[in-house]
């Protein structure tokens, strides 16, 4: 089971864009050299870099303006400070970012959420904030297009000559939404999700704060161009306004490549190529790159600061969002330590500094570790993943690499600011071991089809980089073999070569991994005898449904613990919690998510505890309620007292009729077979029902074997079994395989459960797990998940589907205690299709969900 092929078009869409952006960049500067754009950047003017500073400070005080709408629209009230810190550390991130690796919404999650606006509310305030940056984008764009249109380049074959067509077509959306906006009362339905529409005085207000966002953050690039009178800021205004669209459109991160393209070529013809690159250049510096650093310093300290109630809560509010957004920040840090290696490895160092290294370190290391800066610059890109993973080995190879990186910089070019940056994120990274904890190999990790767009992004601009460097330099045979000081080309040339064949060694390791599990159990005996020993050691009884024979398992790596599960369609249905040691959950459930991903599964936990449900909410899914477990504390358990008369008087009535109770030893099992068979398809064909399976024990030989029994006799006949499960330690006792003759007396199953509890308890176990009342304990009222509401529906009134209030009223007579059970899953619209895969599996195959 692969990933569907419509998961990679994105990123492959991005990436051609990216590829087509080079080529246009290539085409549109081919008369010029690196040099010039390196002098143009450097004659920018002091006064008009600390300008567009002052305009970057002014812009992303009204992003903040984004933010305070989306708390009007919700209806919630925080302090401006806390919204300000929020909205500038998301957009610092998704600025860059875009939506391949890390998004502002994910940021903004960490931090609203310890200032306590709920989960649902964070989504609103996301979405809000997301229209109203298009809204913006519509208005200012369909005018500047309309008053000042551009001519579109031919080769696009498009059915129009210029923007105005699209700026009628913005201008149409925009008046649809303030249509809505004055005319709709009542909320959006959009898949059964109800969204109230904004007033018109805040639909409004979004229009302008956008528009006002747009027109600064084009300021900024205009202040940094060289002064023309051919160029006025409305012109400017168009083409600028159709590179973010682009770049928006092609998802790029940060529309890298695809917004410079765009640009180079409108302003064309106001101004050269490589001046218009070099600003460029400094507006992302700018723009991007220093806000950026400003973010990532302000997450760390921000709860040390901004919080007036003591450094003891300020450190305990931290800690409970750091854990989960460390490990993606550094991921992007990281990431971007690599690029920056790279780009260094595919450009000529400055020439002083080169003079400076001949007279003081030999060649071949100056060699040495230029190759060797541009290997660790892609290993870096790809251990990025590791650290988003939250690998062990990833982060103290990152630690290692990141060393080695400062010390390549500087031996290969004296690059102190490149060294520089590797240093910073190296000191940000050392006290942050705690957060990457697990422990797998990193060539069995899964590379999302947008983080191998990243890459390939990183690379395409790296080697288009190099030959744009060098342009200039006749193309030998000989020059892979020159090694000189000046010989900046042949340096560059290898170490782009050596970066490439370490992306293809890497995926070629890959590609060699073990072929993927198989997706039918094959249950051979060292593999039995292995589940059998983990087993014996669980305290829970439904460890044994593991010993069945119609599940799959994945060991941790000491082979101690387990996940038992099975595959249904998409569906990778884990059967309970993991069972073994439980300081190896953690990383079991990890391995067995990221082995689903990998064949394009949606994990599925079925039937889990609530103290094991952070495990599963750290992996993304969403825990749904499916009813809740009966368990009967032994200690007090008797037949005596006025509310134990009935109970007392199925036992007397059973034993005054010469029935009993037994306990068979499981070696004594095997001769019994054939006559419990018996018993069992007597049963079957009175029930006119089919053998379930998966969570529930069905009738087979090899799986009875494995319990002693308890069995309701009289005389030589036996009316009744049961198959007992015993947790270790004498914890829990429970019962799986119930089944009886059609002549067996009406009560034989609760007399059954009595006698068992009794023995139990004399035994010294703790409980007996009578199992689970599906969709019970749901709440059904209006304000309910709609999960809830439906499940309680079902329950109060499917009768005609399954005795729902009968089974829990009759466990209800044992006096349990009620545990809640949940099924987690990924969020979205998949649940309904995972229901029918489990339904499947329990019924063996569609044909038993359909007939009995």
């Amino acid at each position: 089971m692969r990933k569907k092929p419509l998961s990679y078009l994105g990123p492959l869409i991005g990436v051609v864009l990216f590829g087509t952006a080079l080529w246009v960049l290539h085409r549109e500067l081919y008369q010029y050299h690196y040099h010039e754009i390196i002098a143009s950047l450097s004659r920018i003017p002091g006064i008009r870099l600390f300008a567009a500073i002052a305009v970057t400070f002014l812009n992303y005080l009204v992003l903040t303006g984004y933010d305070l709408l989306s708390f009007r629209y919700i209806g919630r009230t925080l302090a401006y400070p806390k919204i300000a810190l929020a909205s500038f550390i998301g957009y610092a991130f998704s600025n860059n970012a875009g939506l391949a690796m890390l998004t502002g919404s994910s940021v903004r999650y960490r931090l609203y959420s310890a200032w306590g606006i709920t989960a649902f509310e964070i989504t609103k305030v996301v979405a809000f904030y997301t229209i109203t940056l298009w809204l913006g984008l519509f208005a200012v764009a369909g005018g500047a297009f309309l008053i000042n249109p551009i001519d579109l380049p031919r080769w696009l074959h498009l059915p129009f000559s210029s923007v105005r067509p699209i700026g009628f077509l913005l201008l149409l959306l925009l008046c649809a939404y303030l249509t809505a906006a004055f005319l709709k009362k009542e909320p959006v339905s959009i898949r059964g999700w109800e969204v109230p529409m904004p007033p018109p005085g805040l639909s409004i207000l979004q229009i302008a704060v956008s528009g006002l966002d747009w027109t600064l953050a084009a300021s900024v690039l205009y202040i940094l161009l060289e002064p023309t009178p051919s160029l006025s800021f409305p012109a400017f205004l168009t083409v600028f306004l159709l590179g973010q669209l682009s770049g928006l459109v092609s998802q790029v991160p940060g529309g890298l490549g695809v917004f410079e393209s765009v640009m180079v070529i409108g302003l064309a013809p106001a101004l050269p190529a490589y001046s218009v690159l070099a600003s460029l250049l400094a507006y992302r510096m700018i723009y991007y790159l220093i806000p950026l650093a400003v973010a990532v310093v302000l997450l760390g300290l921000h709860e040390l600061f901004a919080l007036r109630t003591g450094f003891a809560k300020a450190a305990r509010i931290f800690g409970e969002w750091i854990p989960g957004l460390a490990p993606p920040v550094f991921a992007f840090l990281a990431f971007i330590s690599g690029a920056v290696l790279l780009v260094s490895g595919a450009t000529p160092g400055a020439g002083w500094r080169m003079e400076l290294l001949r007279h003081s370190v030999p060649l071949a290391v100056v060699e040495f570790s230029h190759f060797l800066g541009s290997i660790i610059g892609v290993v870096l890109l790809l251990l990025a993943r590791g650290l988003q993973l939250k690998l062990d080995a990833a982060y103290f190879l990152t630690l290692l690499l990141l060393g080695a990186g400062m010390v390549t910089s500087l031996l290969k070019g004296l690059d102190f600011e490149e060294a520089g940056v590797l240093g910073m994120v190296l000191f940000m990274l050392l006290p942050a071991r705690r957060y990457f904890y697990r422990k797998a190999s990193l060539f069995a990790e899964p590379f999302s089809s947008g983080w191998i767009a990243s890459v390939g992004i990183v690379l395409l601009a790296s080697l288009w980089l190099c030959f744009f460097s060098f342009k200039h330099v006749e193309y030998r045979g000989d020059l892979w073999w020159t090694f000189t000081f000046s010989g900046n080309a042949p340096r560059s040339l290898r170490a782009m070569v050596g970066a490439v064949m370490t992306c293809f060694f890497i995926a070629a390791v890959r590609l060699l991994r073990p072929a993927p599990p198989r997706s039918r159990p094959v249950f051979n005996a060292a593999e039995e005898e292995k589940v059998q020993s983990i087993v014996r050691l669980s305290q829970s009884t439904s460890a044994n449904l593991a010993l069945l024979g119609d599940k799959l398992f994945l060991f941790s790596g000491s082979g101690r613990s387990f996940i038992m599960y099975g595959i249904e369609g998409r569906s990778w249905v884990a059967m309970g919690d993991p069972v073994g040691e439980q300081d190896e959950w953690r990383e079991l459930v990890w391995q067995f998510h990221e082995m689903c991903d990998r064949y394009g599964g949606w994990t599925v936990f079925y039937e889990v505890g609530k103290e094991n449900l952070p495990l599963y909410l750290d992996l993304g899914l969403v825990p749904f309620k499916i009813g809740e477990e009966a368990r009967v504390p032994l200690g007090n358990f008797s037949l005596e007292g006025k509310s134990r008369k009935g109970f007392r008087r199925v036992c007397n009535g059973f034993e005054k009729e010469g029935f009993c109770f037994e306990i068979v030893a499981v070696e004594q099992v095997p001769s019994m077979i054939p006559m419990l068979k018996t018993i069992s398809d007597a049963w079957l064909t009175e029930k006119n029902t089919r053998e379930k399976r998966f969570s529930l024990g069905y009738f087979n030989p090899a799986y009875i074997r494995h319990f002693p029994l308890g069995i309701v006799r009289k005389e030589a006949t036996v009316f009744a079994f049961c198959n007992i499960l015993e947790g270790a330690e004498k914890e829990e006792l429970s019962v799986d395989l119930m089944r009886y003759l059609p002549s067996a007396p009406r009560d034989t199953m609760e007399y059954l459960f009595l006698q068992l509890m009794l023995w139990g308890k004399a035994q010294g176990y703790q409980w007996f797990n009578l199992g689970m009342a599906p969709l019970s304990g749901l709440d059904g009222r209006t304000l309910a998940p709609a999960w809830n509401r439906l499940g309680s529906l079902i329950y109060q009134h499917g009768e005609q589907f399954y005795n729902f209030q009968g089974l829990r009223q009759y466990k209800e007579k044992f006096d349990p205690q009620w545990e809640p059970r949940y099924l987690t899953c990924p969020p979205g619209f998949v649940l309904p299709r995972i229901l029918a895969n489990i339904a499947s599996l329990v019924s063996g195959g569609m044909k038993g969900v359909i007939s009995k």
